[in-house]
């Protein structure tokens, strides 16, 4: 199988599009696969860390007010677009799929032009500006919550789930002493996602002193960015600051609860790994859908959600203490889990891509 894979600017985009990069080298060794991404974002680094081989373009988001940098976004798009064309005729792939940022507008569009078979994925229950203008452009399209199934032209969507889940599963747990952590001691992980949060870092880092009594370890995940601003600060031994963890799903497996922002993909492994979680939603997110995400699992008793504007010291530690000490909300919650979860995402998106495929070659 030869794939061109597009998704760019978040984890919660780039990690699903790895998910199912590792699924198809699983099921098809041999298969050929080219990423196509921004010039300037995480996944520059990150894809061909994984061996992948990679192909950036340069590309910018549209601005929702009215300004003249979005005369430079339609120029940059109008340019990828044509660099795309060229990347694609090139490899000739037999599908090319995208998982979302602004990234994939350019590569889903001049793969359809040329005639090639395409697959958009949606992760979030509110669904994105790239997915919703691409899905004229997709022949099928994959979503992770039943929701936003009816937002999709119904001959062309699949409720997949998020290809995380099954990357979750499979991931191999952690060794703790890796981290400076002990085998012994239950561990509390608190991570804002994968570039991290400034507004929560900054109140976070204010209540670590307060966990130095606590008989459970915290694993505090900054994100890169915002790791030179942390790293100096003295901390109480039960707390380890980390800048950032490339298979997060080992330390999360690790782990007897999570503080998290409640991103699609965040959710997805949540769920099918049953580890209960703290969720503290961006507020900055489209349509506030990860607070919608962490309602959902709060209504169905399988999480605990604070709001960033109420989160306090008191608040969080208090919740953790609760949720760690009361055995049997403990246990319900991990119950309440586990049946929210898809585990079999990329299996599912795999099937999709080889139905597709052979479709295209009856033709031939």
């Amino acid at each position: 199988m030869r794939v061109i894979v597009s998704a760019g600017g978040t984890g919660g985009h780039i990690y699903p599009a790895l998910a199912i990069i590792n699924k198809i080298k699983k099921e098809e060794p041999n298969s050929e696969i080219l990423y196509i991404g921004t010039h300037n974002r995480m996944e520059k680094d990150l894809i061909p860390s994984y061996g992948i081989k990679y192909e950036p373009i340069v590309i910018t988001g549209f601005k929702r007010k009215l300004t003249l940098e979005n005369f430079t976004t339609i120029r940059n798009f109008l340019k990828a677009r044509k660099r795309c064309k060229e990347i694609i005729s090139k490899f000739d792939p037999d599908v090319v799929i995208g998982c979302g940022g602004y990234v994939t507008g350019p590569v889903i569009w001049a793969a359809k032009k040329l005639g090639k078979k395409t697959f958009i994925h949606e992760q979030n229950s509110v669904v994105g500006l790239s997915n919703r203008y691409l899905t004229r452009y997709a022949d099928r399209v994959g979503v992770s919550f039943a929701s936003t199934l009816s937002e999709f032209p119904s001959d062309k969507v699949t409720l997949t789930g998020n290809p995380c889940s099954e990357r979750a599963l499979s991931a191999k747990k952690a060794k703790k002493e890796d981290y400076g952590l002990s085998k012994d001691k239950r561990l509390v992980l608190i991570v804002m996602g994968s570039l991290g949060s400034r507004t929560v870092n900054e109140k976070i880092t204010t209540y670590l002193e307060s966990f130095r009594q606590k008989d459970y370890e915290v694993a505090f995940v900054t994100g890169e960015t915002y790791y030179e601003k942390v790293k100096k600060l003295r901390v109480p031994g039960n707390v380890k600051i980390i800048p950032f963890v490339k298979e997060l799903p080992s330390l999360m497996k690790c782990s007897d609860l999570i503080v998290s922002r409640a991103g699609a993909s965040t959710i997805s492994e949540i769920t099918v790994l049953g580890i209960p979680t703290i969720f503290i939603p961006s507020p900055y997110v489209t349509n506030n859908h990860q607070y919608k995400n962490a309602k959902d699992l709060m209504d169905k008793k399988a999480a605990f959600l604070i709001e960033e504007e109420k989160l306090t010291k008191d608040l969080l530690i208090n919740t953790i203490d609760n949720v760690l000490n009361n055995e049997k909300l403990y246990d319900e919650t991990k119950k309440n889990l586990i049946p929210l979860g898809i585990k079999d995402s990329s299996s599912r998106i795999y099937e999709i891509l080889k139905e597709m495929i052979l479709d295209d070659k009856k033709f031939f």
